[in-house]
């Protein structure tokens, strides 16, 4: 399953158009004004199914995600001097990638890849491409991507 994650050009706050590989509209995710990033997810009813949250107050850029209401993990910026680390704890995941951080992997602990993340280059806006094995990844798979993003845009 592949998505397809656009940036909006025009927004005040981070919003992201999620696609599939025809071209519909999956998801939409909308930037609320809070302290630090907070990106609800919604379906194309108009439902929220998802919360990337930044927590404040902490040395490292942190992200709690949930879906629904209820809590799935978070992902922190571990200190490092040239390549970027993340602490994932959802699932047991981890994210390997390049230095850029513009193509990465979400793998599982027996080393399988979950999704596999690479960014589009000479568009206007952040887009990335979305390769996710098992579907039911699909929403895990595009909170850690939109954290990784965030935090990203923190750090920029």
């Amino acid at each position: 399953m592949k998505l397809l994650f656009k940036q909006r050009f025009f927004s005040w706050f981070c919003s992201y158009d999620i696609f599939d590989e025809s071209g519909n509209t999956v998801y939409t995710v909308e930037g609320q004004l809070s302290w630090g990033h907070c990106l609800k997810i919604f379906d194309t009813a108009g439902n929220e199914i998802g919360t990337v949250k930044e927590q404040i107050f902490t040395f490292l850029p942190k992200f709690e995600m949930y879906l629904g209401e209820n809590y799935m993990g978070c992902i922190s910026k571990e200190f490092s001097f040239f390549t970027p680390k993340y602490n994932i704890d959802c699932n047991g995941w981890h994210v390997e990638g390049d230095f850029f951080e513009w193509d990465y992997s979400i793998m599982e602990p027996n080393g399988e890849k979950v999704a596999s993340v690479s960014k589009e280059l000479w568009n206007w806006t952040d887009t990335y491409v979305i390769d996710v094995n098992d579907p039911k990844d699909a929403i895990p798979a595009l909170m850690l991507v939109l954290a990784i993003d965030a935090e990203k845009c923190s750090r920029n």
